[in-house]
């Protein structure tokens, strides 16, 4: 029997999804030298020795901004996530965000926590100070929910149940996002009809260079006079010196997010909690468990599902030999693969080949044991990244 795999964690990961990993075939903890993957949550690797032993990166959530996954693609390394697993402890936060602004919670509290006295005293400061602390019930009121993946789609859906109007935007929306969306859900055309047209904003993108500092001055000059923006995505996504000018100038009335900023805290309209979108019990296991069996198929079977630096290659199994194949995406590629395979005397039974944006991979069954030299020479085409020959009887 082969080595066992290595598996490195940078965090605590959950034991609900590390148990998925046999202990007779995976080797697993924080101390692991050379290991063949590496599994994260949070830790930034950027200045990070990364192994050229690891094979793949598994991120438990679904943000992968800590990874160099640019540095991860050009070595051939897939960078794994967990997309959808925390949606659901997201959405509950959000709505929990969604009332604190509306009833004016953060400085209710405030409020009571300064109280002095014994119990009629605060009971005559209690009644003579609530006034100003009335709020807004939600029925009617138009939310805006910009990225419509799982998440904005569970937020539109749970806004739909509080009686909420619902104004979506999301110019990337994937066919499955689409049939999941809430038919209540009205869609608008553009970043700026969503912030003219809802009461409650709410942002749910990843953080890349076309979404940093989406919300800035210009676009918080447009939204409706009184706004509540809530940010539960990414920090980089609002421009915080434009939204403290939109919370000094009165044009947004609250500001609630899960990143704390410096130069907010202690704004008497800023709701900022410590980054709990995920921290949930079941939030976390959800995302072990899922990023650990993408991560073990991989390592496994070649089979790559949910990484975010290549496409989607599943196939199943109809020979014990098995070679997985990154590479670049260029031209005659797989002509290359297919020549190198017949010159090596191997018949293909079955052949799978994707690509995704400048990465492209390829899983090829062969009816019989892959000699060394040919992964060799698979190695040295030029535009292969990474070779792995997979064998079950190595397992």
């Amino acid at each position: 029997m082969a080595e066992p795999y290595r598996i490195l964690t940078l965090n605590q990961i959950s034991s609900v999804g590390l148990k998925r990993l046999p202990a007779a075939r995976y080797t697993v903890g924080g101390e692991i030298d050379k290991p063949d993957a590496i599994l994260v949550r949070s830790q930034d690797m950027h200045e990070m020795d990364i192994p050229a032993s690891v094979k793949a990166i598994g991120r438990a959530g679904a943000g992968t901004n800590n990874i160099p996954v640019a540095k991860m693609s050009r070595r051939g390394v897939p960078v794994f996530n967990a997309p959808g697993a925390n949606a659901n402890a997201v959405k509950e936060l959000v709505i929990a965000g969604l009332l604190l602004a509306a009833r004016n919670l953060v400085p209710a509290l405030r409020f009571v926590d300064g109280l002095k006295g014994d119990d009629k005293a605060l009971h005559k400061l209690v009644e003579d100070g609530k006034k100003q602390f009335s709020g807004i019930e939600l029925p009617r009121h138009t939310i805006g929910v910009v990225g419509l993946g799982k998440i904005g789609s569970l937020v539109a859906d749970a806004a739909i149940k509080l009686g909420m109007n619902v104004l979506g935007y999301d110019p990337e929306i994937t066919v499955d996002a689409a049939w999941s969306l809430p038919s209540r859900v009205r869609k608008a055309h553009s970043i700026e009809e969503v912030l003219k047209g809802s009461d409650f904003v709410t942002l749910h993108v990843p953080l890349l260079e076309v979404t940093r500092n989406m919300i800035n001055a210009e676009r918080i000059k447009v939204m409706r006079h009184g706004a509540i923006l809530l940010n539960f995505s990414r920090d980089g996504i609002v421009d915080n010196d434009a939204v403290l000018e939109g919370l000094n100038s009165k044009r947004l009335k609250y500001y609630v997010c899960d990143f704390p900023a410096r130069k907010m805290l202690g704004h008497p309209h800023v709701a900022a909690l410590p980054h709990l979108g995920a921290s949930t019990r079941e939030a976390e296991e959800n995302c072990a468990v899922m990023v650990v069996d993408q991560v073990r198929d991989f390592l496994e079977n070649g089979n790559i599902l949910n990484a975010v630096n290549f496409p989607d290659v599943v196939m199943s199994r109809e020979s014990p030999f098995r070679v997985g194949i990154a590479n670049a995406n260029v031209p005659n590629m797989v002509g290359q693969i297919s020549t190198a395979m017949a010159k090596a005397g191997l018949n293909i039974h079955n052949m799978l080949n994707k690509s995704k944006g400048e990465m492209a991979y390829t899983l090829v069954d062969v009816d019989s044991a892959v000699p060394a030299d040919l992964i060799a020479d698979l190695s040295g085409i030029e535009g292969v990244l990474s070779v792995r020959y997979l064998p079950l009887e190595n397992q």
